[in-house]
């Protein structure tokens, strides 16, 4: 499945046993040549607390934390099942309540944003509206770290090259998602986003969320924003209470089986 572009391999373990998937496995299933191809995994597990348990893995075996659009692909499955058009997605992160919307989108509610610097997490205090950083970029945790980097014109950013060196700075003891952003106007916002563990991304529901934070805490937008990705545009709305809404499209690319032996490969 996809939301706005940004796709995943999703396992559903809810009432077949599935084996543990090794950081070997979560490579292949993740390569776009030898396996399926995804951005990341999504493993769909029982759960007392909510509807589903939600548990993301990144192409390099890493384990995320949150996942905006994934959120919103397994909502969908949920409604599909269950002719509902409302649930409670949990991840490692916390409980996620998801409901679709009248145009047939899916909204998503990501929780409040994290805005201290532990909660980030950074290295040490500061003030996570100006990072020390080249480029002055502003910090929060949507559930994992994001910093946003404001600028001019994204045409003249080396993503590819940024990223990556960002991502492991030491001012981020978990690495972090790195976005860079290019503010249009009061409710206009385009992003391109290197994420941990995965790279450049198509779309990234969390950095979505975080930019539109970070934007507004730096008075360059409202509450509410059209955020455009590469794969597509979501709407993201920062309510008084603290909680990011986050509404987009989903997409199921197709169905199939895999060989459960190549997800514990060594």
């Amino acid at each position: 499945m996809h939301g706005a572009g940004n796709d995943f391999v999703i396992l559903d373990a809810r009432q077949a046993e599935l084996p543990p998937i090794t950081p070997q496995g979560a490579r292949w299933l993740a390569d776009r040549n030898l396996g399926v191809g995804a951005e990341q995994i999504i493993r769909l597990e029982p759960t007392a607390e909510a509807d589903v348990f939600m548990r993301i893995l990144n192409p390099d075996g890493s384990e995320a934390g949150a996942c905006g659009n994934a959120t919103r692909c397994v909502a969908r499955i949920i409604f599909d099942e269950t002719g509902r058009d409302h649930a409670v997605v949990q991840t490692i992160s916390g409980l996620l309540p998801v409901r679709a919307t009248a145009d047939g989108l899916i909204e998503a509610d990501m929780g409040p944003a994290r805005l201290g610097w532990a909660e980030v997490p950074l290295a040490q205090a500061m003030d996570t509206l100006h990072l020390p950083l080249a480029g002055d970029p502003a910090a929060c945790s949507m559930g994992n770290p994001h910093a946003t980097f404001f600028v001019a014109d994204l045409a003249g950013v080396d993503v590819a090259g940024r990223g990556p060196v960002l991502e492991r700075d030491a001012l981020f003891p978990d690495r972090a998602n790195i976005g860079f952003a290019q503010i249009l106007g009061p409710e206009e916002i385009r992003l391109v986003m290197w994420e941990r563990g995965a790279g450049m991304t198509m779309a990234c529901g969390s950095g979505a969320c975080a930019t539109l934070v970070n934007a507004h805490r730096r008075g360059l937008t409202g509450r509410r924003a059209r955020v455009h990705l590469p794969g597509g545009t979501l709407t993201i709305t920062w309510r008084e209470d603290g909680h990011v809404l986050m509404e987009g499209p989903t997409a199921l690319s197709f169905l199939g089986e895999l060989d459960g032996a190549r997800l514990v490969a060594a």
